[in-house]
Order: structure tokens, then C-alpha cells, then sequence
């Protein structure tokens, strides 16, 4: 069965079993991500990125082709200038599995543009066309409260949170809201990618900036529900196993293992943005997403008429945002 991110999956418990063989910079890199933290990164605020989320929900269903979905590019193409970010978008034309043409822009905000070494943060700020996983509604847009708006609010905070900052990380920052992720359906579309993640292709095979590369990438989605659990994703752990542990290593440094969940199993593989970004730019990128740790099932009011702010804790956007934060300001 091909395992993703808009089908309900089989939970999947098998160990990744990483070879023996691993580069000398691979073994100082996973030696690293058990060390003490020794510098601490600013805090983030758990209300501004509430806010963040809850102001992308105000402006509608953020769906290709739509006014709300321009407007609110407009507004996180601002806040990321704001922030002090060096802001490029990305225009392009995708095509949808049933043949409609969307008007996209990939939006990319960089932090200390200049540094050679460079993370890549993203989230899909697009949402989808339709409920079809509500029992009623299904032909109605979702608003996209966690699936999509949480992993953006998330990453306006940091960013805002960094430009504040008395200290600066390390690295430079490449902030990405990816367009155009959530049109698939996996019962039609015949693609790799059933449908989805038509943004992040885009990106991976026409890069905003000529030669660009990036150390790693980490990708938020669905980061914002009451109660969520974070588990090392199947594509993370195929693709970026040495970044997945860094990252999970450093929420439990942090105390936040009821989010950041490391029971030694690996989760489902998720056809997410993560995936083209590993596959087609060569970039290791993992993806923090909730998934339930038993069934594997994404939160209750994915894809429905539901998923709205009721679905978003202040404390979970606080605790992914803070993980992702503090692994940055542990970089060189």
C-alpha cells in the first residue's frame, strides 16, 4: 500500500536500520544531538503565534484562484518584510490532477541571507478546496486552522522572535510558505504525488535563487491541535534520519517528550513537501506532523468543514516552534 499524507495509513512499526557505515560527519553530527544544550534560544511567544494562525484563518479558506488566498499572500509576504526577512516570491502556473490552472506563489523569506551555511523552515500556507473527509459538508473549503495556518503562524513567530533576538543563530534561515499543497486526491490523481504538493515541486526543480542549496530542511505541518504527538515520519527517517534524531534529541532535552514522541518505532511515510524537496533538490528534509501514535491517523477534523481555530492550542504551536528554534540556535 502507498503510504500519504491524505490517506488514512496503516501504522507502520518497524525500526529504520541505519547502516553501519555511516560518513565520519554523519557519526559527529548524531554525537552532537546528544550533548547538553549550552546555548539557549529566546523564547517564543505562545500568543502571538496563535494570533498568527487565527489571523490566516480570518481571511477564509485560503484556496488558489481565490481573494482570500491573495490577500493573505499579500499579508505574509508583509510580515516576513516586516520581520526584517529579504523576501522573494515565487510566481508560477500548476496545473491540478483534474486539469485546473492555479495561480501560485511560493513565498520565501531568508534570514541572514548572506551565510553560507542555510536551513530551510517550511510550511503550506494554501488550503484545501474541499471537506471530503466531512460526513456532511463535503464540498465546502476548509478553513485550514491546524492543516496548513499552524505551520505558518509557527514560523512567523520564529521569525519575528529571531529579528527581536539580542542573539542571532549561526546560520542563515530560509523561511518557505509552500502554495498549492493540498488540491490531491489520492482516489484520482495518478502521480507520484497523487495530487499534491504541486508548490514544493515547483521549488525543487526551479529553486528561487540560482545554486542554491541548503544543510537541511524542516518542515511543520498540522503543529497545532490540543494533545498532538509528533513521531519520527517514514520519508524523515529514509531520507534525514542524522536531522529527525537531532531534532527529537533536543525536545527531549527540553522536556517536551509528550509532544516529541521517540518510542524507538518509526511512523508512516507521508507524501508531504518534504518529500519532492528530498527526492528532487537533494536537500535531507524531515517533517514534523501529528500524527496519532497508535492508529497513525491525522487529527479528528482533518480535511472537514471543522478544522478551525477550536482546533488550536497556544501550548503545542509554543513547543514546536521552541524545539525547531532552540535545534537552530545549536547550529554553527
Amino acid at each position: 500500500m502507498h503510504l500519504n499524507k491524505k490517506l488514512i495509513f496503516f501504522w507502520l512499526a518497524a525500526v529504520v536500520t541505519v547502516s553501519s557505515c555511516k560518513s565520519k560527519k554523519q557519526d559527529q553530527e548524531e554525537n552532537k544531538a546528544t550533548e547538553t544544550i549550552t546555548v539557549k534560544a529566546p523564547d517564543l511567544n505562545a500568543d502571538s503565534a496563535f494570533a498568527y494562525v487565527a489571523r490566516q484563518v480570518a481571511f477564509g479558506p485560503r484556496v488558489p484562484n481565490t481573494e482570500a488566498h491573495r490577500r493573505c499572500g499579500d499579508y505574509l509576504i508583509a510580515k516576513l518584510k516586516q520581520f526584517g526577512c529579504e523576501v522573494t516570491v515565487q510566481s508560477f502556473t500548476a496545473t491540478t490532477y483534474d486539469g485546473i490552472r492555479l495561480n501560485a506563489r511560493n513565498i520565501i523569506g531568508s534570514i541572514n541571507p548572506n551565510a553560507s551555511k542555510r536551513i530551510i523552515l517550511a510550511s503550506h500556507w494554501d488550503s484545501r478546496p474541499y471537506a471530503d473527509q466531512d460526513s456532511v459538508a463535503k464540498t465546502r473549503p476548509v478553513l485550514g486552522a491546524n492543516d496548513g495556518a499552524s505551520g505558518v503562524g509557527v514560523l512567523l513567530e520564529l521569525a519575528r522572535t529571531v529579528q527581536q533576538a539580542g542573539t542571532k543563530p549561526g546560520v542563515g534561515i530560509d523561511i518557505i510558505f509552500f502554495d498549492a499543497e493540498d488540491w490531491g486526491n489520492s482516489e484520482r490523481a495518478r502521480d507520484e504525488y497523487v495530487g499534491f504538493c504541486l508548490g514544493s515541486q515547483y521549488w525543487s526543480a526551479n529553486k528561487h535563487k540560482a545554486g542554491y542549496s541548503a544543510y537541511y530542511g524542516i518542515l511543520l505541518d498540522m503543529v497545532g491541535a490540543k494533545g498532538a504527538t509528533f513521531q519520527k515520519e517514514g520519508y524523515s527517517m529514509q531520507y534525514a534520519p542524522t536531522i529527525a534524531n537531532k531534532v527529537w534529541q533536543t525536545a527531549s532535552q527540553m522536556g517536551l517528550n509528550q509532544y516529541f514522541v521517540d518510542s524507538g518505532r518509526t511512523g508512516g511515510s507521508i507524501t508531504d513537501d518534504h518529500l519532492p524537496v528530498n527526492k528532487v533538490a537533494k536537500i535531507p528534509m524531515i517533517d514534523i506532523i501529528h500524527t496519532h501514535l497508535e492508529s497513525g491517523n491525522f487529527f479528528a477534523d482533518w480535511h472537514t468543514a471543522d478544522d478551525d481555530m477550536d482546533n488550536i492550542d497556544a501550548n503545542t504551536l509554543k513547543a514546536v516552534g521552541q524545539v525547531v528554534l532552540q535545534t537552530l540556535y545549536q547550529e554553527e
